[in-house]
């Protein structure tokens, strides 16, 4: 029986959108293709300093909800998803963008890694996804989507990715196992893996524009895929067309990572 979409595709969802840092960030075009699709898109802000970015980012998108997340501060994502159950009740869409670890334990290779930044990094960029979905499920009556963004470093060795590897790879075996657990409650869980993106995270990447250059060599289309290319690859999961689809690792990176 074929699955009745609407038009627009997501006409009526609930979609909550964290880790936009500015106009360039991988989870922008993840809010304007869900808002082009028809739903409505919460965002959260990391603090003050990052409000002014993702302010005007907020008001074009007739955001409803723009409300602050820092998911190292105890209890601001319960305070979080408090608000979403007040005012909308129910939650179709949920992407999770956000990655960090110390500089120095970023930059210094894995062997150097301190075991204090390798737990502030997993905790930030992995299990952070996990207390998301947790909040996020009850919310998801009808089921609903949940994205977290990885890397092709998660799967192979990339240089300098160093510790945040081990930590994407944490993430999508975590996305798998959620898969499994949610799949029942009809909520489906995506880990996606963007090519490599000019975005303020990946700025802290040593020799990150060696890396931009070798992927546009390396890609069967000859370019490199734009935050929007990922908006909408999301989007299209996060409908009924996608329905029988979750747990599997989502490679929209123009075809890098088929390439030996």
């Amino acid at each position: 029986m074929t699955a009745a979409v609407p038009r627009p595709a997501l006409k009526d969802k609930k979609a909550l959108v964290v880790g936009i840092a500015n106009e360039h960030s991988i989870a922008t075009g993840c809010a304007r293709a869900f808002r082009e699709l028809g739903a409505e898109v919460a965002i959260t802000y990391l603090n003050e300093k990052a409000k002014k970015f993702v302010e005007p980012l907020a008001v074009a998108l007739e955001s409803p909800l723009f409300l602050p997340l820092d998911v190292s501060e105890p209890g601001q994502l319960e305070t979080l998803f408090e608000r979403l159950a007040k005012d909308w009740g129910t939650l179709d869409i949920l992407v999770h963008s956000i990655a960090w670890a110390p500089k120095d334990d970023l930059q210094g290779g894995l062997l150097n890694c301190s075991a204090e930044g390798f737990a502030k990094a997993m905790d930030i960029s992995c299990h952070s996804f996990v207390r998301m979905a947790r909040l996020a499920a009850p919310l998801m009556q009808n089921g609903g989507s949940l994205f977290a963004m990885s890397y092709h470093g998660a799967q192979k060795v990339v240089p300098n990715y160093n510790v945040m590897g081990p930590v994407k790879a944490a993430l999508e075996a975590a996305c798998r196992y959620l898969a499994y657990e949610l799949g029942p409650k009809g909520i489906r869980v995506h880990p996606i893996s963007p090519g490599p993106l000019k975005t303020r995270a990946a700025s802290g990447l040593k020799d990150f524009d060696l890396l931009l250059n070798e992927a546009v060599q390396r890609a069967p289309v000859g370019e490199l895929v734009d935050i929007m290319d990922v908006g909408f690859a999301c989007a299209y999961l996060a409908t009924d067309y996608a329905r029988r689809m979750t747990g599997d690792t989502v490679y929209v990176d123009g075809g890098v990572n088929i390439m030996a």
